[in-house]
């Protein structure tokens, strides 16, 4: 997709894969009826890296490199991941608010020129449930994902938002309010939202 193209969608719909040692994600365009549309991006993230490293390419054999993030330090909950286009040029950054994600998960999102974008967790009671989950015995044999969202701040005008849909594979759907919004952040930020939300 042309960068004109993309920066023309206001929707994005985000699935993940899962795959041996990696996990995967495609990032789609929403076509007139609510599907997937064209390939925006596809992802590949290894587990268990100590420094976290993104690639996302337009295409799924991973031929063509349309940007990337990158932790700036390695396993530091308040890291800083900037954001990188196709040759290695900075477009701007993330980072995960350690101290408010105790309840409730927050994200600062940066692009060069415009208001800091502060994300949150749309329902507080679920960020909390979400927690307490997490400290039950043998939960984890229970298959369920939390359906949580996330809205994206500049002061009280929403940006965009991130909403997980209840599926066996994680899915997103994303809508973006502000047109000068860069697109490759905002898809960035939202794989971010899954591949790093544990950490």
């Amino acid at each position: 997709m042309d960068p004109q193209k993309l920066q023309e969608q206001t929707r994005f719909l985000v699935r993940q894969r899962l795959r041996p040692m990696v996990n995967q994600y495609e990032v789609h365009t929403e076509a007139p009826d609510g599907s997937e549309g064209e390939l925006a991006a596809f992802a590949q993230q290894k587990r268990l890296a100590f420094k976290e490293q993104v690639t996302l390419y337009a295409d799924t054999d991973k031929l063509r490199p349309i940007l990337g993030f990158k932790a700036r330090k390695r396993i530091d909950l308040a890291s800083a991941y900037d954001v990188t286009d196709e040759v290695g040029r900075p477009i701007g950054l993330f980072r995960k608010d350690f101290k408010r994600s105790l309840l409730s998960s927050t994200w600062h999102l940066e692009q060069p020129g415009h208001a800091v974008l502060t994300g949150g967790e749309r329902n507080q009671v679920v960020a909390v449930v979400r927690r307490v989950w997490g400290f039950i015995p043998f939960v984890d044999v229970i298959p369920f994902a939390w359906p949580y969202h996330f809205d994206f701040y500049a002061g009280d005008r929403l940006a965009f938002s991130v909403e997980k849909k209840i599926a066996f594979r994680d899915r997103y759907v994303v809508d973006i309010k502000d047109p000068a919004l860069d697109r490759r952040l905002v898809i960035a930020q939202a794989v971010a939202l899954d591949a790093l939300q544990s950490r």
